[in-house]
């Protein structure tokens, strides 16, 4: 099966309203070249799954401050102006999620698990909402799995069947976000052939990637 797309195409597998994970920390690590030429289209309504949103002209945060965002997410806003502007006009609705929080409810969303518990987030408004479980004489909170109906993600290197390697820090959300979606795009700066990759240095196996647009 060839999964090498064009970006136009790629585009067109986005619609308005619907959930998409978004790798990235702060940027690094996230699809560039998708997100600008989802930036040209009337896309809208859209809720992300994020990290955080990066900065205003870096990352997810353009998408925020062209409009495109109804709902987000993520653990944190602070480097984004437009985000925090939004929020306290209650423009766009936010989930804020712990960060190691996040993390996991995504990796539950890819393993196929109810949930998990953790002790942070007690007593705080984290825990509006959830189950307060007892074990072992503690408390902890469900959290329960995220999943998205499209994932757009950054690997370094990619071979033809889409085995994906990632780069330093550009790994952060990456992995975890091309399990727990129902398609997944990668975006990746090179392709080797199959067998070049050692398969130990796979951190993504290509049977979680749908598509693969090349820089």
């Amino acid at each position: 099966m060839n999964k090498f797309i064009n970006i136009n195409e790629a585009i067109s597998k986005i619609k308005s309203g619907t959930t998409i994970m978004f790798g990235g920390f702060l940027g690094n690590g996230s699809a560039t070249m998708i997100i600008a030429e989802l930036l040209k289209t009337d896309i809208k309504d859209l809720t992300i799954i994020c990290n955080d949103t990066a900065f205003v002209n870096k990352g997810v945060g353009q998408l925020i401050v062209n409009k495109k965002v109804k709902k987000i997410i993520c653990s944190h806003i602070g480097t984004n102006p437009s985000t925090i502007e939004q929020f306290n006009n209650k423009e766009v609705e936010i989930e804020f999620v712990p960060q190691g929080t996040l993390a996991e409810r995504i990796r539950c969303g890819g393993n196929g698990l109810g949930g998990f518990l953790t002790p942070t987030g007690l007593g705080t408004i984290v825990e509006n909402g959830k189950e307060i479980i007892e074990s072992e004489g503690k408390k902890y909170l469900l959290e329960k799995p995220l999943k998205a109906d499209l994932a757009i993600i950054y690997a370094d290197t990619a071979d033809e069947n889409g085995n994906l390697v990632y780069k330093g820090t550009c790994t952060n959300f990456n992995p975890l976000m091309a399990m727990a979606a129902d398609t997944v795009i990668v975006e990746v700066k090179k392709v080797v052939k199959t067998g070049d990759i050692a398969p130990e240095m796979v951190k993504t196996p290509a049977i979680f990637v749908d598509f693969i647009v090349k820089l």
